[in-house]
């Protein structure tokens, strides 16, 4: 066994360590828009729920040399996005939004994505997602880094409406092996959902 300080490594070192360790990780690919209009798409598997009530869910978007992305500045300004669940079908077209683009090209275009509008909010979704969610930013926090320099933009953003493929949703519950949604391991590497098991929780 390994017995390792992370103050003692580095930054990128701490990384291979987590991403390989907390694994899976669900993705969320997030649409917003920028202050131009132009409707921006990325990828992002620090992500997760928060709360159930209100429905909350959260987004790390790391900085790059303390600037913020796109996508968390957008949000910031917007105060609006939407989150979709990746699946087997879309992968293909979402891996291709995780390119280095200038603010003022689309990553939506790029990857041959169709937007949908939404319904209570003004930012557009995505049409290939089976699950999408409308959300409106409720929390923000600079973390990590330095007091100059943080390293990443810690979101929460609270789901004001729910869009679920017809064919997922029975009985208020959602699919698992029909929304066959893929996860984020290491390096390029996602897993799919894989063998199923049930156990009973405890009294």
């Amino acid at each position: 066994m390994h017995s390792i300080d992370p103050k003692t490594i580095s930054e990128r070192e701490n990384y291979k360590f987590l991403i390989g360790s907390i694994i899976p990780r669900p993705i969320a690919f997030v649409t917003s828009l920028s202050e131009e209009g132009v409707l921006n798409g990325a990828p992002f598997s620090y992500f997760n729920i928060v709360s159930s009530n209100p429905p909350m869910i959260s987004l790390s978007i790391q900085r790059s040399n303390g600037k913020p992305k796109d996508t968390a500045r957008n949000i910031l300004n917007k105060r609006e996005f939407v989150i979709h669940i990746v699946d087997e079908q879309n992968v293909d077209k979402i891996n291709q939004t995780a390119a280095s683009l200038a603010p003022s090209e689309s990553e939506i275009e790029l990857a041959g994505l169709t937007p949908i509008d939404s319904s209570a909010i003004s930012v557009p979704g995505i049409k290939e997602a089976k699950i999408r969610m409308e959300c409106v930013l409720e929390h923000s926090l600079e973390l990590g880094g330095t007091e100059a320099l943080p390293g990443c933009d810690f979101l929460i953003g609270r789901v004001v409406h729910y869009h679920i493929d017809s064919t997922l949703y029975e009985n208020g519950r959602i699919d698992p092996r029909g929304l066959a949604a893929v996860s984020r391991l290491a390096g390029n590497d996602y897993a799919k959902i894989g063998d199923m098991f049930t156990k009973v929780r405890p009294q």
